[in-house]
């Protein structure tokens, strides 16, 4: 049985770090869940990542049991706003930040069959926040995104270019909310090795809501 390693077949897991590139992403099924905080301290962010990823993993082994199909759990992905955006460029106040943390589920997995396996993973782990758990499209459309190699801290550069030059230099305006995807395991990995991709989705001034 081939492992699908979805990381590397979905056109939207690949950016250039120093690049911004202008890509359209296709609505996609993700386990979600809210929080919010720093995420170095906030304990929301902690229950939150152990109530997703018991979840996606036994949707991994479902999937390879009972469907033949097997695949890799795709990367922590996360969704970061706050009510003034300049909380991650200039002001880089973590306490204000809201997030929705996120796992792409494939498309051959159904609400029902994600509702069948959360029961189970209930029954046998009750991770703290799974009822908190939602399946969810999200429909992204128009994005700019970016690879940022190094600490997220030293994110903010990054983003307030991409902000406040970029984006509006390009006759485009922000929409939806910060995306991140982690491609690398925060927990292991060295702060300087660290590779996250950088997503924005925009419009063009000229497009109607």
């Amino acid at each position: 049985m081939d492992k699908i390693d979805l990381k590397k077949t979905l056109p939207s897991y690949s950016a250039r770090r120093g690049e911004f590139d202008v890509i359209e992403v296709p609505p996609r099924a993700y386990l979600l869940i809210n929080g919010h905080g720093d995420p170095n301290s906030s304990p929301e962010f902690t229950s939150a990542v152990e109530s997703l990823y018991p979840l996606a993993y036994a949707l991994k082994f479902f999937s390879k049991r009972e469907l033949d199909r097997d695949y890799v759990v795709p990367p922590l992905e996360g969704l970061w706003w706050a009510e003034d955006m300049s909380a991650f460029t200039t002001a880089r106040d973590k306490s204000a930040w809201d997030f929705t943390l996120m796992l792409l589920v494939p498309d051959w997995l159904d609400r029902a069959q994600i509702a069948q396996v959360a029961e189970a993973v209930d029954r046998k782990s009750a991770p703290p926040r799974l009822r908190d758990v939602r399946f969810e499209t999200l429909d992204e459309g128009t994005c700019v995104q970016t690879l940022h190699i190094g600490p997220f801290d030293a994110e903010a550069e990054v983003l307030a270019h991409l902000h406040d030059e970029v984006i509006p230099d390009a006759g485009m305006t922000m929409t939806g909310r910060h995306h991140e995807i982690y491609l690398s395991d925060f927990r292991r990995t060295a702060p300087e090795r660290l590779r996250t991709i950088l997503r924005q989705p925009v419009r063009r001034r000229s497009e109607r809501r």
